[in-house]
């Protein structure tokens, strides 16, 4: 049995639910908290399928304590889940935490468990991840790296790193005119990207509909590095009209395949982020998604006009502009030049 304390947030969708309990159910931890939220008023349908989706929890059929923490009203997908965790660590040290579309490979609950385990003490360490998006291996020989990246579907983490978790992101003024985040992303483009999320939780005071912006806020702001696995360990399979906020299949982090780790672990000989692989995960599934139609770069040169620092401002403007006035036709163009070897 699973000693770690697994964490499942649901809401509607019971046929998603039932292939996460499945695959829970085949590492049999020896707790599990279960995070609900309720039924919008104006969806009626919400009622029946809340039900059928919290029926699927009184099914579990191994030997462990069930937690639940469930809404009767509707918290939103901001809210609830970022309550829901919050509960979760006022009652355990460390936990593994997975949303109702996000089906793990066996193999990912070890590698979260050891690795737990492995840096429980190291506060350079926040974040445990077991996506990268990208199908197949990363060109690495260790089993994972570190990231300043921590992709939330499938992840573990400690209580001592989300205590710093602030989804109204009351720090971000602070930081907001300065290079901080040029610093982090060392990439100009994806700047308004986050700056534009966090700028939204800040003025709305984090009644927005997303938690895990803040909770990459909160690992940023105190210099915690993210664990995330040479290959893709969890598999999103919710990308579908009835999501929340990933609707489309075509999404590239959609249905990537997940991979079974092999032990034991390779672990990495320092804890240093891998800048090279950051900056594919850039480019490949970041900056490709948010370069493709017109008005997105249109989007893009607001945002950088509004959050960007200032030494960037007037490259956002200048970039954007020759887009929109059809200078520029490739987005690679858009992407700045290598400048050395970083």
């Amino acid at each position: 049995m699973l000693k770690t304390p697994v964490a499942l947030i649901i809401f509607r969708r019971p046929r998603f639910t039932e292939r996460v309990l499945q695959a829970i159910a085949k590492v049999r931890p020896e707790k599990l908290f279960v995070i609900a939220d309720g039924p919008r008023p104006a969806r009626t349908d919400d009622i029946e399928l809340c039900r059928a989706t919290r029926a699927l929890i009184d099914r579990v059929d191994w030997p462990c304590q069930i937690f639940k923490n469930y809404s009767d009203s509707n918290l939103g997908c901001g809210s609830r889940p970022a309550t829901g965790i919050s509960w979760v660590f006022d009652q355990v040290e460390e936990a593994i935490i997975l949303e109702d579309d996000c089906v793990p490979n066996p193999t990912f609950f070890r590698f979260c468990e050891e690795l737990l385990n492995r840096y429980r003490d190291d506060e350079r360490v926040m974040h445990i991840g077991g996506s990268i998006y990208q199908s197949g291996l990363q060109p690495i020989t260790d089993s994972y790296f570190f990231s300043c990246f921590n992709g939330a579907w499938g992840w573990a983490t400690w209580r001592r790193a989300w205590k710093h978790f602030d989804i109204a992101v009351k720090l971000w003024p602070l930081l907001r005119d300065t290079s901080w985040l040029i610093d982090i992303l060392q990439e100009p483009n994806a700047v308004p990207i986050w700056a534009h999320e966090f700028e939204r939780a800040y003025q709305q005071d984090g009644k927005v509909d997303y938690w895990d912006h803040q909770w990459t806020f909160a690992c940023w702001a105190h210099s915690g590095l993210s664990i995330r696995p040479r290959q893709n360990l969890v598999s999103n399979v919710g990308c579908c009209s009835d999501a929340t906020h990933t609707l489309s299949e075509a999404d590239p982090r959609a249905n990537v395949p997940a991979i079974e780790m092999n032990f034991p672990l390779v672990h990495p000989p320092m804890v240093l982020q891998n800048r090279e692989l950051d900056r594919r995960f850039l480019k490949e599934i970041i900056l490709s998604q948010v370069s493709r139609p017109r008005s997105q770069y249109q989007r893009m040169r607001e945002l950088a006009g509004r959050y960007a620092p200032g030494f960037i401002k007037n490259r956002y403007r200048n970039i954007l502009g020759r887009f929109d006035h059809g200078q520029l036709q490739n987005p690679e163009e858009v992407r700045p030049k290598p400048s050395g070897v970083r």
